[in-house]
């Protein structure tokens, strides 16, 4: 494709996402919309909740909105509070709704996670939620932090394997992408001619992402200080966590410059952008907005709805009887 065709960013993060990003959702939008890109995806860590005021504002700057998240994987089960010998408590993995089946998949997803999978701090979610949640996802293979990547700072290639053909045999090679980061650390070309090599060998598609965390490259210094408040640490203490100043929203020529020898790999986001159509209903009049079900016991909805709001009742406060 022409270095003039609209890139896709992927793996942006807003505002919502905890506090390791100063990106408004308004603001990323019109970015987007001035850099003449067709799409952007937002995939804050472990949430959702910046998901809505993105997708109205990509649909006021004329830009199509991809639902996502960064997703934390546990290394075994869920249920699993604990530390395992050798392993991250969790890695990360972006996950982005084609249809409103996946959306509702991702919904799903990030729900458990935060009502049974927290631990740490993180909503985790495993492998056996990723097979059953699976429908109308598209898979990124996640970035440095990620599922595969983590067997790469172990030097373990055989695990990275197993764990690639794991996520393409719950995902489909269709839907399942080797993600190439690239912030300028040295981990990442590493891992990015290892993915390189296990797609050719395994049939399996590249996709360049941005890890994007803040809009602008002169904003590095104002993230720096959030990172701070949101850790309480102090600037001058080595060993905080802290992001290199390529975190920013590159543009299209940047990105196909950057990875100039992994061509396809920027062509694959406008492949993703275009399998991505999720659309809400937004309108407060619409009863669409609300699950559709059919209750268990064969009752109308609203029948079954009142029984169940005063069985709850009565479990919290008791039965009075009425005079």
């Amino acid at each position: 494709m022409p270095m003039s065709d609209p890139f896709v960013h992927l793996h942006v993060h807003s505002a919502y996402s905890t506090l390791d990003s100063t990106i408004r959702t308004k603001d990323l939008c019109a970015r987007a919309a001035e850099l003449g890109m067709s799409a952007v995806a937002l995939t804050d860590h472990g949430n959702l909740y910046g998901a809505i005021e993105f997708y109205q504002n990509a649909q006021r700057a004329g830009i199509k909105p991809i639902l996502g998240c960064e997703i934390y994987l546990a290394p075994a089960s869920i249920e699993d509070k604990k530390e395992i010998p050798g392993r991250k408590n969790s890695a990360h993995l972006t996950l982005l709704a084609k249809n409103e089946t996946g959306w509702k998949n991702l919904v799903k997803l990030v729900t458990v996670g935060h009502l049974e999978g927290e631990w740490l701090g993180e909503p985790r979610v495993d492998r056996d939620l990723l097979e059953k949640y699976s429908e109308g996802l598209i898979c990124l293979s996640g970035c440095t932090n990620g599922v595969v990547a983590e067997w790469f700072h172990k030097n373990d290639p055989d695990a990275a394997r197993k764990e690639i053909e794991f996520l393409a045999g719950v995902f489909g090679k269709e839907d399942f992408y080797l993600e190439l980061n690239d912030q300028s650390l040295e981990i990442q070309q590493t891992i990015n001619a290892a993915l390189k090599k296990f797609a050719g060998e395994l049939g399996l598609k590249l996709v360049a992402t941005n890890d994007v965390h803040f809009l602008a490259k002169d904003d590095h210094e104002a993230h720096d200080v959030l990172i701070c408040i949101g850790e309480g640490r102090l600037l001058l203490d080595e060993n905080r966590k802290s992001y290199a100043a390529d975190h920013y929203f590159k543009t299209g020529d940047e990105m196909r410059a950057l990875f100039a020898d992994y061509p396809d790999a920027c062509d694959n986001t406008l492949e993703i952008a275009e399998k991505c159509n999720v659309e809400l209903v937004l309108d407060p009049t619409s009863s669409e907005k609300y699950p559709q079900f059919d209750s268990p016991d064969g009752s109308p909805r609203e029948e079954y709805f009142r029984k169940v709001c005063f069985e709850g009742l009565e479990q919290r406060y008791g039965k009075r009887e009425l005079d």
